[in-house]
């Protein structure tokens, strides 16, 4: 028993000290060696109180109960639990607790003012409550009215989706036979119904497990495949947002508490289990559409491997590949001209080849990549068939998506025995469609250069030879597009050209005769955009394609269109227009070596100089080039992949060198279409983007470039620029950005400064590069009427203020106004600094008087303020030894001043600043002897 007493007191203590887990460890201890129930109810209710401090409001509850359990009469205990119970929300039952209180201690105001709170707050959430539930059932009443006018049943539709994205409003809509009702709605068959309903659905998923597993046995996981699978693309992308919203709330996105019933009752292993069986169903499966098939696969490729690849469990992407993994190849395999195909969209194959690809990524050892190879091997041999020309196509085909998707394993299936002497014989085929597969299948397995010995020593001539024979346009354009891929082999290097002068020019001028027409299909114009993707490594293509409007412009419209498979090779074709691909250093001395020893030294194109590339870069600017920026970045992430975001973001910032020409950028929604890209792909891309809206950000107005809520997103990609790691002009443009964000509202002041940017600023201030420091004193200048700065400023053990104070006396005049105005603004704010300035610094006389009689008259006007704060800061002794300094016989001076436009500023601030010392009784008035 003297051990209990003990733990209990030393817990007390900790509890005292604010040791809360100390406190709840020696009371837990207490608790298992306790026989006496009075005291076991006491350490109960002190564990209570640890629990209520730490916000575990479910664990206070229940100890407080506890306590209760001993002794009904136990006043602290009571309290204690109507307080958590309020928290979790249960207010009926905090309200009988502290009613009880009540009764106990009548004359207590703190119970008394709770029961009144909680009273109020009770009648508050009852007439919402039956307010929010005649709203439903009036909504769903409009809904299923069939004489109710379209305008009644669409505005019903979208409050009811609204109302679902509440968490009050989706519990009502739940609780009152919503789910019954909203699947009565997608019985109907018509569109608009299935859509708010799948989208209401969505909203009251989001973020509650338990309602989502609910509403996933309610529903059934078959019902929304069917659902998925109609052929209707807005339908098809709905429904995969309610699997998403699904998938997010049973994996971890619910973030409520719900005690020890949780590992009971919302295991979601089997339901995550049939989803993910039920979708591997319908990749293959005919009776799913193009649009339900490409969500599908969007599904499994968004949630199947692991998004940190340092996590350990990847049994997802494992049992995918083990029940899956035919199916997929199967829609590589798909040839739309055959008969009997599955439906598909423009995007399908290429977004099965991407899944393809995160899968293979994902796998940990070669055993694992090993059968994942075997797998492949063996369903390419069971569709090779001498005697079945359609199968064999389809095999081709399914190499092909592999080609594009994990290149090695590709590349091995092409090494096979047979394999590309057939890929040739079907070259040769009468059959169109068995030589686009063919050629096709050439050009993917060429993608590697290194790798690919044998299309290197044969396929140029095979190409040519197609290209010449055939009259097909079709086969015409991808056999060309196979000489631009082999022809591009030597990169941007001018010494390095595959084929004779003018050859490349003349492949590029057919790809772009056939882009500009529009009678050629949409797929073959694409593959003119791929041989311009290869071409335009060349610099002289570059120049005759941007001078080529109309081809220029046909690139755009279809970057624009549906079909997304083509982004990369547009992002390819922008890169290399701009000369944004990376560079690699080029060090004298090593060429000088390199020439010596008659080693191959890569060599600048003439017209890959500066001066070209800013041509270029007006010239794609003036053909429209935001506008099809801004609608690829919307892409879907299966297809616009993190490497294409990086081409994109390399490409804006390319755009963006130019101030002048950021004004166009902004006007055709550059900078919103930049926010995506600075926050999601490769870590280069990401800061190329925040590099590119740094840009923006520093010279644009924020309500323009950034409209609405966006503009509060920039401020984190412009704060990851200002880390030490980036470069100096990157960090420079960041503060610029930041400062401009920072002139113009207190909600972006107070956004910047949660997103821990301030310690950052501070080193700047520092910096030895007087731009940078100049750049982060204006910022610092901007952010000092943000409460929180201002307390940074007041804490003692720093040298923020002495740093201000010292910059004011450096003789740039830039950072001189930045440094005085933050001073001036601080000084204003905060009283108790004015007295802090004069410790912080034994030179901050000198360095104020130096302020006051500068010839920049918006220097001295700062300097003038600061004098006038400290007058006006209560502090009478420094008042005393400002007038009694020769401040007194300058602002006399400055005050006495005839009035000057030009520094009237300073002249009216020096008279505030005398008045305000006659009124201090410091000076008197000079009156003339009558």
């Amino acid at each position: 028993m003297g051990d209990t007493v003990q733990l209990k007191d030393e817990g007390n203590k900790h509890f005292q000290a604010g040791e809360l887990d100390k406190a709840i460890e020696c009371y837990t201890k207490a608790i298992k060696g306790c026989k006496d129930k009075k005291v076991l109810a006491v350490i109960y209710r002190n564990r209570s109180a640890c629990y209520l401090k730490k916000e575990n409001y479910t664990n206070a509850a229940s100890d407080a109960s506890k306590a209760i359990d001993v002794d009904a009469a136990d006043i602290k205990a009571l309290y204690r639990r109507c307080q958590a119970l309020e928290k979790l929300g249960k207010l009926d039952m905090a309200f009988k607790d502290v009613q009880r209180c009540a009764t106990l201690e009548p004359k207590n105001k703190t119970f008394l003012e709770t029961l009144r709170r909680l009273g109020a707050d009770i009648q508050a959430k009852l007439k919402t409550t039956f307010s929010t539930d005649s709203r439903v059932q009036n909504m769903f009443d409009i809904l299923f009215d069939e004489e109710m006018d379209k305008d009644k049943k669409e505005k019903a539709a979208n409050n009811l989706i609204v109302l679902s994205r509440e968490d009050a409003g989706a519990e009502r809509i739940f609780q009152n036979n919503g789910v019954s009702l909203l699947l009565t709605m997608i019985e109907t068959g018509k569109s608009e119904m299935v859509l708010a309903a799948v989208r209401t659905l969505s909203g009251m998923c989001t973020g509650h497990k338990a309602r989502a597993m609910a509403i996933v046995n309610m529903v059934g996981v078959d019902k929304m495949c069917s659902i998925m699978a109609v052929d209707n693309e807005e339908i098809a992308l709905a429904t995969c947002n309610l699997f998403q919203c699904i998938n997010d709330s049973l994996t971890g996105g619910d973030k409520r508490e719900y005690g020890k019933e949780e590992a009971l009752v919302l295991d979601a292993s089997k339901d995550l289990k049939t989803i993910l069986l039920s979708l591997l169903e319908m990749v293959a499966s005919k009776k799913v559409s193009g649009h339900g098939r490409d969500q599908a696969l969007n599904l499994l490729s968004k949630n199947v491997p692991r998004i940190d690849k340092k996590a350990a469990d990847h049994s997802r992407t494992l049992f995918t590949i083990d029940n899956g993994l035919k199916k997929i190849l199967k829609i590589c395999g798909q040839v739309p001209e055959l008969p009997d195909q599955l439906p598909l969209t423009d995007n399908t194959q290429l977004i099965a080849s991407v899944l393809l690809t995160k899968l293979y990524d994902d796998l940990k050892c070669d055993p694992e990549r090993n059968n994942f190879r075997d797998i492949c091997d063996g369903y390419i041999k069971s569709k090779i068939d001498p005697n079945n020309m359609d199968s064999t196509i389809h095999a081709i085909n399914t190499i092909s998506g592999l080609l594009q998707g994990p290149f090695d394993v590709g590349n091995a299936l092409v090494g096979h025995q047979g394999i590309m002497e057939m890929m040739v014989a079907l070259c040769g085929s009468e059959r169109e469609v068995d030589q686009m597969v063919a050629v096709e299948a050439l050009i993917h397995s060429s993608t590697k250069m290194s790798r690919a010995s044998f299309i290197i020593t044969n396929g140029v001539s095979l190409l040519k030879d197609i290209y010449k024979k055939t009259k097909n346009e079709k086969i015409k354009i991808r056999a060309l597009v196979g000489l631009c891929k082999l022809g591009s082999a030597g990169g941007d290097d001018y010494s390095l050209r595959q084929f004779a002068e003018g050859s490349t020019e003349k492949l590029a001028k057919q790809c772009r005769k056939w882009l500009c027409n529009p009678q050629i299909d949409n797929k073959t114009r694409n593959w003119a955009i791929e041989g311009l993707a290869y071409l335009t490594n060349d610099a002289d293509v570059k120049d005759d394609f941007v001078e080529d409007e109309p081809a220029m412009k046909a690139m755009f419209e279809l970057a624009k269109s549906k079909d997304k498979t083509i982004l990369y090779a547009v992002a390819c074709t922008l890169v290399n227009c701009t000369n944004c691909y990376e560079k690699k250093e080029i060090i004298p001395e090593l060429v000088q070596l390199a020439k010596f020893s008659k080693q191959h030294v890569p060599e600048q194109h003439p017209k890959d100089k500066k001066d070209f590339i800013d041509r270029r870069v007006k010239r794609l600017l003036k053909a429209g080039v935001i506008s099809a920026l801004a609608v690829m970045v919307k892409a879907d992430n299966s297809i616009l992949t993190d490497q294409t975001k990086e081409m994109l973001a390399r490409v804006f910032l390319a755009l963006s060198e130019d101030p002048k020409d950021r004004g166009i950028i902004v006007a055709q929604g550059g900078g919103k279409a930049l926010i995506p890209l600075a926050l999601e792909g490769t870590e280069g891309g990401k800061v190329k983007a925040c590099h590119a809206l740094a840009k923006i950000a520093s010279i644009s107005n924020p309500e323009i470039a950034f409209p609405g809520e966006r503009v509060y997103e920039v401020v984190r990609p412009l704060v990851n620029l200002l880390h030490t790691d980036r470069d100096g002009t990157q960090n420079y443009e960041a503060l610029r950005g930041l400062t401009n964000l920072a002139g113009f509202s207190e909600k972006l002041r107070v956004k910047i400064v949660k997103e821990n940017a301030l310690p950052d600023l501070e080193t700047y201030m520092f910096e030895e590069n007087e731009q940078i420091r100049q750049a982060a004193t204006e910022c610092m200048c901007n952010l000092v009427t943000c409460k929180k700065v201002q307390e940074r400023y007041l804490e003692d053990g720093n040298d923020r203020l002495k740093l201000l104070v010292l910059l004011c006396g450096e003789d740039d005049e830039k950072l001189q106004v930045a440094a005085a105005g933050a001073l001036a603004m601080l000084t204003a704010s905060e009283k108790k600094l004015c007295t802090k300035l004069t410790v912080v610094t034994t030179q901050w006389m000198e360095i104020l008087q130096r302020l006051c009689l500068h010839s920049n008259s918006w220097i001295a006007h700062r300097g003038l303020v600061i004098v006038f704060n400290m007058l006006n800061s209560d502090d009478s002794e420094l008042s005393k030894k400002l007038m009694e300094s020769e401040l007194l016989e300058i602002l006399s001076v400055i005050g006495k001043a005839e009035d000057n436009p030009k520094r009237q500023e300073a002249i009216d601030a020096a008279r505030g600043c005398l008045v305000k010392a006659m009124d201090l009784g410091l000076i008197k008035p000079f009156s003339t002897p009558s």
